[in-house]
């Protein structure tokens, strides 16, 4: 199996992936704890990417767009640990600090190297042997020693982990337009967008007199004949980071709106 998952319980869990290459697209309803123990990761959002090696730690914000590509490297498989921080956990640990409210950062965060993170870190290693076995009340201990830590090392992240709103009614084009390329369900971009499913189904046939599920495939597709060319990518990098599942879904589709395939543009730009 080229995707293994190893819990301690569902909100800490150790995967291991050993295939070329596994893509997922998220906005988490938790903060997400990253570190990355080897492979490589790549987040793309709306209008920054990250590459994350080795070592890294990072935390990816709840209600952020990403694209997340894991990549196997230096002959290892990508292996990562990651950790929700939920709400509920975050309210409890700052219901007993004074934190001043400022207005969030909506960007994934890396930590520099810390002696209290890389020895949290490593010691979480163990426990994944343990399993079903692990008590709760220690796996509680273990995400509010992560959470105490964050705090301790960089002050600056109380801003997003203090932070509990939930997202509210936004102008819908300006946020379509600028994260078109994510392949999240309507209902969840209804969420990020302050509405209900059906509302941001009437508010998007409002903006756009079209559904959103063909307003998306043809935003999608015309994005990915830009880049392909103009910025000349290869078509398996153009499926994943403008919000295909899969290179033959992309393929097909893109035929079926313009007529020929993403490799005879690509071929087309080596021609000249």
């Amino acid at each position: 199996m080229d995707y293994t998952v190893n819990y301690i319980t569902p909100e800490i869990k150790l995967s291991n992936y050993t295939g070329k290459l596994f893509k997922t697209e998220a906005a988490f309803s938790d903060h997400l704890l990253v570190w990355l123990i080897s492979g490589e990761t790549k987040i793309i959002q709306a209008d920054q990417s990250f590459i994350f090696g080795p070592g890294s730690t990072f935390i990816i914000p709840r209600n952020q767009l990403a694209a997340i590509i894991n990549v196997p490297k230096n002959g290892l498989p990508h292996k990562a640990v990651a950790m929700h921080l939920s709400t509920e956990r975050l309210r409890e640990f700052y219901s007993e600090k004074k934190s001043e409210h400022k207005t969030a950062r909506s960007k994934i965060v890396s930590f520099h190297k810390h002696p209290l993170l890389e020895s949290f870190l490593a010691s979480l290693i163990p426990y994944f042997d343990m399993q079903d076995n692990f008590p709760e009340s220690i796996a509680s201990l273990k995400i509010t020693e992560a959470i105490t830590i964050l705090h301790t090392i960089d002050k600056d992240i109380d801003v997003i982990l203090s932070n509990f709103e939930e997202p509210g009614k936004i102008d819908l084009i300006p946020f379509m337009e600028k994260n078109f390329m994510f392949n999240m369900s309507l209902k969840k971009f209804g969420y990020l967008t302050g509405r209900s499913l059906t509302t941001f189904k009437r508010d998007f046939h409002k903006a756009y007199n079209i559904t959103p599920q063909r307003w998306l495939t043809r935003k999608r597709l015309e994005a990915a004949h830009y880049q392909l060319a103009e910025k000349n990518k290869k078509p398996s990098e153009v499926c994943f980071e403008t919000g295909f599942e899969n290179l033959s879904h992309f393929s097909s589709a893109f035929k079926k709106q313009f007529g020929y395939s993403p490799a005879r543009v690509q071929k087309s730009n080596t021609e000249y």
